[in-house]
């Protein structure tokens, strides 16, 4: 459990495309205009800047995280986490597989029980605190629209920041940790070994096993984070991921046809 991780090494992680244009709606590449000095690109940067340290003056926005390795094995499209000799699991994932292009599934990331090796998979779950709400609300009664704005973007591309070394952190553990010299372009671009998938992204679709996630963590005991009934994290500001390390994991997509058949599938 990690609790009260500076924000001032968070900051610098955040992908600027994310936050800028996606969230903030700068038109333009703004990181080129920001090093051309571009004024309006300034400008903005300076808000947010402004933002940031109104976040660390607060005493109850903070990152706080809660991670873990299991021992895992596959079976099919079925991974069965902390595993026993037994060949009982403590939860049971299944995934989706696709049924065109490389016919991917993530159970394929981990060795099969049938290898007679137990393999291991990283869970874990970041969230920026859960006075963000509180601050933008009162930002927006005192009619200071768009740092409210900035403040619930910056949370959430903070809590994307925070995974993001957290993983990184995670591979260092793992013992193949990047190369020397691997900047935040590097990682915006997933340029290290192995992949992180969070549910409800194309290739693991199904919200609900957020819920298997919650139990493995322990997080109503670790985390000030909880699920709506919907399987949506509530502080919103909030990551979790199922982390692989083989180095042959890449993203993928499951067709609509694919994802029919996965509920078809889970519901027997």
């Amino acid at each position: 459990v990690i609790n009260e991780h500076p924000l001032e090494e968070i900051f610098p992680l955040i992908n600027p495309q994310m936050l800028y244009v996606r969230h903030l709606g700068y038109k333009g590449r703004f990181a080129d205009d920001l090093e051309s000095g571009e004024h309006a690109a300034i400008e903005l940067r300076d808000s947010v800047r402004k933002v940031e340290d109104l976040m660390l003056a607060q005493g109850n926005i903070k990152a706080n995280a809660v991670f873990k390795f299991f021992p895992t094995n596959s079976d099919g499209q079925r991974m069965l986490v902390n595993g026993t000799e037994g060949n009982q699991a403590a939860e049971e994932f299944y995934f989706g597989r696709q049924s065109q292009r490389d016919g991917l599934c993530l159970a394929d990331y981990v060795s099969p029980q049938t290898s007679g090796q137990v393999d291991y998979v990283g869970m874990f779950l970041v969230s920026i605190g859960t006075g963000v709400r509180e601050l933008a609300e009162t930002l927006m009664a005192e009619g200071q629209f768009l740092n409210s704005h900035i403040l619930s973007a910056l949370a959430l591309e903070s809590a994307e920041a925070f995974a993001e070394l957290l993983h990184q952190q995670m591979r260092q553990m793992w013992g193949f940790g990047d190369k020397p010299g691997t900047t935040p372009q590097d990682l915006f671009r997933t340029q290290y070994r192995g992949k992180r998938f969070s549910f409800g992204y194309p290739a693991c679709p199904r919200l609900e096993d957020q819920g298997q996630l919650f139990r493995l963590l322990d997080v109503p005991n670790n985390l000030e984070v909880e699920l709506t009934e919907g399987f949506m994290m509530d502080p919103e500001s909030s990551v979790s991921a199922v982390v692989f390390h083989h180095p042959d994991a890449k993203y993928f997509n499951l067709s609509e046809a694919d994802i029919d058949r996965l509920e078809q599938e889970v519901s027997k």
